[in-house]
C-alpha cells in the first residue's frame, strides 16, 4: 500500500527539525567558547588581546581587531571610560557571521576594540530556538557587567551607554520578530501548496525549542486553514469513492473501457504523475456520464452479445422537413399493413388513433370527406389508404412524393400531431374534499426531521399537532378529530413512520405519502405534492391502461411484438398520457380485486414499467445495472412501493424468492403480502417483457381471457425457439428462463421438460416424452441475449 503523501511529508519535516536542533546546539557551544576567550582577554591585564583571524567548520568568520593600543591596565581603563573614545570604538565594528548549512543562520555580532559583543540582528529562515536566543542574551548580560566595572568612574557615561544598548537591543528584538513572522508566512504558504497533512503532531523537543511567536502564529494559521483542509479531504474521499465504485461495477458487469491496459510490476511504477492526473479526470468524467443519462443515447444495440447472435437493426428513417400522418384505429389489419409499408420505405410517421383521440375522427371526415381509416397524409397532401400507397409505389410516383417530404416543410393546412392532454379523461375527475383538507393541514403544521427511539426520521409531523389543526379547522372534539384523522390515513394521505398504527393522539410520528424517503427517491409515478382529484376505481384505471397499452404496442412495436420503437414511443402523446394515468395509482384500493384482475393488471403494468425504466435510465448494460433497474425503479400503488422484482416475484409468483436470492420479497408484516396471489402463476414467465431480445413477445392482456392469453403466450415463446430438441444427439436446448425459475415448473430438469412439453406442438411433445422415458436427455440452456429489443 502506498504511503499517504501528507504523512510522509510530516515525518520528513520532523527529521529535518531534529537535525537542525542538534546543529544549533553545537553552534551555541562554539559561540560560548568564543565569548569566553574574548572575556579572558578583557579581564586579564596582561596587555592587548591576541585574536587571530580564523574560520572553523561552521563557517565562523572573525574580522581582525583594529585600534588596540599597547597600554597597561590603567591606560586601558582610561580608554574605556572616555566618552569620545567609546563612541569611536562603537563605530568601528566588524560582523561575526555564523552560517548554518541547513538553515543559513546568520548572527551578526558587533565587536568593538574592548571585545564587547552585542547581538545586532538575528535572521532566521524558519524558527529561532529559545535556547540559542537566551544564550546570546545571557552572554550579552555578562559582557555588560564587565563593561560596567570598567566605567564606574563616569556615571553619566555609563547611564548613556546603558540606554543606548537597551534601545539597540529592543530594536534588534523587534527586527527578529518581524523577520520571523515573514519567514513563518513563507513556510505557511509552502505548506498550503502541498497535499493534505494527515498527521500534524510535532516532536516534544521541537515544541520546546520553538519560539512563542512562531507557535502562536502556526496555531492561528492552522485554525484558519482547518476548514479548507477538511473540505479538501472530504472532496478527495468522495471523488476516490466514486471512482472505486464505478470501477467495481464496471468490472463486475463485464464491461471494460476502450483502450484500457494492465500495468504491473516496474512498468506501473514508471507512470508519471501527469498521466495519473489525466486518468483521474477521465474517471470522473465517466462517473459523471453514468449519472447523467439521456434516453436518446440508449436507443442502440449494445456490443455485449456474440457475433452470431447479432441481427441487423431497424432501417434508419429518412431525414425530411415534412411529416407523415397516419390515421388508424385499434385492431385494424389494414392499418398494420400500412405501418409495415411505411416502415419498409423508411418513412417515420405520426399515428393518430381515432379510438384514442375521438375528436380526430370528425377532423378526418372534414378534411378528406371520409372518416374511414387508414388514411395517410404527406404534410397537407392526402395520399389515401393501403391501395393508394401501393399504386403510387408501383407507378414510381411515390418517390416524387417522398422528395416533396424531404425538401418542403408542412403548411398550416397539414394535420397536426396529437396535442398534450387531447381527449384525455384523466383530468376530468371530481375534486377530493379530503385532499383539500390535507393540503391545508400540510401548510399549517410543522413538518421537519425528528429524533425518536434513537433514530432520525425525516419530514414527519406529530399526531398531536395534526389533531390540533383538525379540531380547530373542522370544529371537532378531540376524539372526533382522532376518528377523522384515521379516515384520512385510511385514504393513504399519510402513514405512521414505522406502520405501528393507523393514527393515534400523542407524540407519534407520521409522514405524508409523497415525503417518504423511498417514495421521493425511487418512485416515478408520483408528483410532488398532494393530488386534489378523487382517485378512480382500480378496475377503471386498469381498463384505461390496457386500452392505451394496446394502442401503443400496435403503433410502436412490431407485429410479432419482438421489437419496440423506443424513440418514437418516448416522444408520443400516448406515453405522456400513460404517465398521467399511473399517477392515479398512488391512492387506489387494490386489496379486494379478483385473481384475474390482479393477474392482467400487474402483467401489463410490469411491461410498461420496464419500458418506462428504459426510457428514463437507459438500457442496462451489465448485471449490476439490471439489478438496479429491477429493484430500484418503483411505482407507488395503493400507498405501497412496488419494483419490477416485487411485482414478478412478490405478487405474480405468490411471494417466492427471486433467482439467486435468499429472502422473499414480502415479509410477514408487509402490507403488500395481501395483494400477492395465493400460488405462483407459472405462465407469467412467458408474458413478462423486460426489454431484452431473448424475452417473450410484447402484447397486452385482459382479465376476461387472461388464462387463455397466457397459454397462447407460452406456446408462442416455446415453439419459436424457447425449447428446441435435437433427436439425433438427445439434447434439449432450453431458454435460461426455465432454469432461473425452475422451482415453478418442477424439482429437476426432467420435471421441467415434462411440464413445458404441454405447450409444444403435439409431434414435438410426443417425441420429447419418448426421449425422456427411453434414454437420458441432456439439457443445455441457451445463452440469454440481454440486448435491447429495438
Amino acid at each position: 500500500m502506498e504511503k499517504e503523501p501528507g504523512k510522509t511529508h510530516g515525518a520528513q519535516s520532523q527529521a529535518v527539525e531534529m537535525q537542525r536542533l542538534d546543529e544549533l546546539k553545537i553552534q551555541s557551544e562554539d559561540l560560548g567558547k568564543k565569548i569566553d576567550e574574548v572575556e579572558t582577554q578583557i579581564i586579564g591585564h596582561d596587555g592587548p588581546p591576541k585574536l587571530d583571524n580564523r574560520q572553523d567548520d561552521r563557517s565562523f568568520q572573525t574580522s581582525e581587531m583594529k585600534g588596540f593600543k599597547s597600554k597597561t591596565s590603567e591606560g586601558m581603563a582610561n580608554n574605556l571610560v572616555g566618552k569620545s573614545d567609546f563612541a569611536e570604538r562603537i563605530g568601528e565594528v566588524k560582523d561575526l557571521q555564523c552560517k548554518s548549512k541547513q538553515e543559513n543562520l546568520e548572527i551578526r555580532i558587533v565587536i568593538d576594540e574592548s571585545c564587547h559583543e552585542v547581538p545586532e540582528s538575528v535572521v532566521l529562515k524558519s524558527e529561532i530556538p529559545n535556547e540559542l536566543f537566551n544564550f546570546v542574551n545571557s552572554s550579552y548580560k555578562v559582557n555588560e557587567n564587565v563593561t560596567e566595572k570598567n566605567i564606574q568612574e563616569d556615571d553619566a557615561d555609563k547611564k548613556s551607554l546603558q540606554n543606548d544598548l537597551a534601545k539597540e537591543m529592543e530594536d534588534n528584538r523587534k527586527l527578529v520578530t518581524v523577520e520571523v513572522n515573514q519567514k513563518a508566512d513563507e513556510c505557511l504558504s509552502e505548506d498550503r501548496s502541498l497535499d493534505l497533512v494527515f498527521d500534524g503532531r510535532k516532536d516534544p523537543e521541537m515544541e520546546a525549542s520553538t519560539s512563542k511567536s512562531t507557535c502562536s502564529l502556526e496555531a492561528d494559521q492552522q485554525n484558519q486553514g482547518i476548514g479548507e483542509k477538511a473540505g479538501a479531504f472530504e472532496n478527495i474521499i468522495r471523488q476516490r469513492s466514486l471512482i472505486a465504485v464505478s470501477t467495481l461495477m464496471r468490472r463486475l458487469s463485464g464491461k471494460r473501457d476502450k483502450g484500457s491496459m494492465c500495468i504491473s510490476g516496474d512498468q506501473g511504477k514508471d507512470v508519471s504523475e501527469s498521466s495519473k492526473d489525466s486518468e483521474f479526470k477521465m474517471d470522473l468524467e465517466k462517473v459523471a456520464e453514468t449519472h447523467a443519462l439521456s434516453p436518446v443515447n440508449f436507443f442502440k444495440i449494445y456490443s455485449n452479445v456474440s457475433v452470431e447472435n447479432k441481427t441487423e437493426g431497424p432501417p434508419q428513417p429518412i431525414a425530411m422537413k415534412g411529416r407523415v400522418i397516419l390515421y388508424s384505429r385499434s385492431g385494424c389489419p389494414e392499418c398494420k399493413e400500412v405501418r409495415l409499408f411505411l416502415y419498409m420505405k423508411r418513412l417515420r410517421y405520426i399515428e393518430i388513433n381515432v379510438d384514442v383521440y375521438p375528436s380526430r375522427k370528425l377532423e378526418l371526415g372534414k378534411i378528406s370527406g371520409d372518416a374511414s381509416v387508414p388514411k395517410v397524409f404527406f404534410s397537407e397532401i392526402l395520399i389515401g389508404g393501403l391501395d393508394e400507397l401501393k399504386a403510387l409505389d408501383k407507378s414510381g410516383k411515390l418517390n416524387e412524393k417522398i422528395d416533396f417530404l424531404i425538401n418542403e416543410a408542412p403548411s398550416f393546412e397539414a394535420p397536426l400531431p396529437p396535442l398534450s392532454g387531447e381527449d384525455d379523461v384523466s383530468s376530468s375527475r371530481a375534486p377530493d374534499e379530503m385532499a383539500l383538507i390535507v393540503r391545508k393541514m400540510r401548510e399549517s403544521i410543522v413538518v421537519k426531521d425528528r429524533f425518536w427511539r434513537l433514530r432520525r426520521f425525516t419530514n414527519c409531523f406529530l399526531g398531536s399537532e395534526a389533531l390540533d389543526f383538525l379540531s380547530e379547522d373542522q370544529c371537532l372534539e378531540r376524539q372526533e378529530a382522532v376518528q377523522f384523522a384515521r379516515k384520512l390515513a385510511s385514504k393513504l394521505f399519510f402513514h405512521h413512520v414505522l406502520d405501528e398504527n393507523l393514527f393515534e393522539d400523542g407524540n407519534h410520528l407520521y409522514r405524508f405519502l409523497d415525503e417518504d424517503p423511498i417514495v421521493a427517491s425511487h418512485c416515478h409515478n408520483i408528483p410532488r405534492g398532494i393530488i386534489t382529484l378523487k382517485p378512480k376505481p382500480i378496475a377503471e384505471i386498469a381498463s384505461r391502461l390496457r386500452f392505451l397499452s394496446y394502442a401503443m404496442f400496435e403503433a410502436y412495436a412490431s407485429e410479432d411484438g419482438s421489437h419496440v420503437d423506443y424513440r418514437s414511443l418516448h416522444g408520443s402523446e400516448e406515453f405522456a398520457r400513460y404517465l398521467r394515468i399511473v399517477e392515479e395509482l398512488q391512492r387506489v384500493e387494490i386489496w379486494e380485486t379478483s385473481r384475474e384482475e390482479k393477474l392482467a393488471f400487474f402483467v401489463n403494468l410490469y411491461n410498461m414499467m420496464a419500458i418506462h425504466a428504459i426510457l428514463v435510465w437507459g438500457h442496462p448494460a451489465g448485471a449490476l445495472e439490471r439489478r438496479k433497474m429491477f429493484d430500484d425503479f418503483k411505482y407507488v400503488i395503493g400507498g405501497c412501493t412496488y419494483s419490477l422484482s416485487s411485482i414478478q416475484n412478490g405478487i405474480l409468483r405468490g411471494n417466492q424468492r427471486p433467482p439467486y436470492s435468499l429472502m422473499k420479497p414480502f415479509g410477514a408484516k408487509d402490507k403488500r403480502s395481501r395483494v400477492a396471489l395465493p400460488y405462483p402463476e407459472t405462465l407469467v414467465h412467458f408474458a413478462l417483457v423486460c426489454g431484452t431480445r431473448s424475452g417473450p413477445a410484447l402484447r397486452c392482456y385482459s382479465p376476461r381471457d387472461i388464462d387463455e392469453e397466457l397459454l397462447d403466450a407460452a406456446r408462442r415463446f416455446l415453439r419459436s425457439g424457447g425449447l428446441t430438441i435435437d433427436m439425433n444427439a438427445n439434447v434439449a436446448y432450453a431458454s435460461k428462463i426455465l432454469k432461473w425459475f425452475s422451482t415453478d415448473f418442477g424439482k429437476d430438469d426432467v420435471e421441467v421438460l415434462k411440464h413445458v412439453s404441454n405447450y409444444l406442438n403435439p409431434a414435438d411433445s410426443t417425441a420429447l416424452l419418448d426421449l425422456l422415458s427411453t434414454s437420458e436427455l441432456k439439457v443445455v440452456y441457451q445463452t440469454y441475449d440481454w440486448a435491447l429489443n429495438c
